[in-house]
């Protein structure tokens, strides 16, 4: 039996080289065919062991690439797991830094709008101040057209005219019916008060209406011929003093009186300046 190049060298520990992996492995098939093929493995396969090393190096460079593709693979898995987290947290960013630009710029223009509407609220408070400081100006209303002829007066349907000079009660009545009237018919309290605001205030102001008893004593009718119910006549009045059958009223400085107690009786000859009265049509 041959003694093995290790052998010799252990046993001599002289003049030995070193000895690779390759020659172990080499070494290695050789006495596993040895052992398992003592005859036809040692003719056949064991007579070239570089085939056997070259088999065992092409296997482990397998199993080494398989171990790298399925590495790479976890690995690759791996890094897409931990790079999806980060490339949604990364979208969020942004569209959250653009929801923040966006909100500031509203920001702004809503300030900006606010500052404006302060500024014209502000205007508008001086300008109020300054027309509340202002007087209104004083306006002349416009005057409105009386139905009435000039220096006659309207009220509740009739004109009334008060004379600045006297006549007697006949030829007062006559001027009045010339300018389409007649001596005034007093009906009311209303209308009364009325013509004797009319008249101006004097020492002795007296004026003719229509009102007469020329031909029944105590009876007096109007101008018209309508029959007198009630009347505004002072107290004791008419009296007849002096045959006096004709009616007028008075407005005096003397005596106080009022506009519902100023009738009086007088002669008709009497000169005293009168008051006419017509319809708003004539």
């Amino acid at each position: 039996m041959k003694v093995s190049k290790r052998e010799q060298c252990l046993q001599t520990k002289r003049g030995c080289t070193p000895i690779s992996s390759t020659d172990l492995t080499m070494t290695a098939a050789v006495q596993r065919c040895d052992i398992q093929n003592p005859d036809k493995s040692r003719k056949q396969f064991c007579q070239d062991p570089f085939k056997v090393a070259t088999a065992c190096l092409t296997a482990f460079c397998l199993i080494l690439l398989m171990i790298l593709v399925v590495t790479s693979v976890h690995s690759g898995k791996a890094r897409s797991d931990q790079d999806s987290p980060s490339s949604t947290a990364a979208s969020h960013m942004q569209k959250g830094c653009a929801n923040v630009s966006a909100l500031t710029e509203e920001l702004q223009a809503v300030k900006k709008e606010k500052s404006e509407l302060e500024k014209e609220r502000t205007q508008l408070k001086n300008r109020i101040a300054v027309l509340e400081a202002t007087p209104a100006p004083q306006t002349t209303p416009l005057p409105t057209k009386s139905p009435c002829p000039e220096d006659w007066k309207h009220f509740n349907g009739s004109c009334y005219y008060v004379s600045e000079y006297g006549r007697s009660w006949s030829d007062s009545q006559t001027n009045c019916k010339r300018q389409g009237g007649h001596l005034a018919i007093i009906l009311t309290a209303e209308e009364q008060t009325f013509i004797w605001n009319l008249l101006p205030r004097g020492y002795w102001n007296a004026f003719w209406f229509g009102i007469s008893d020329a031909r029944v004593e105590d009876d007096w009718y109007w101008v018209d011929g309508t029959k007198l119910v009630g009347g505004f006549w002072e107290d004791g009045e008419p009296n007849n003093h002096m045959n006096e059958d004709c009616g007028y009223m008075i407005k005096t400085d003397v005596l106080s009186r009022v506009a519902i107690k100023s009738w009086y009786d007088a002669p008709c000859h009497m000169s005293l300046p009168w008051i006419c009265e017509k319809p708003v049509s004539s």
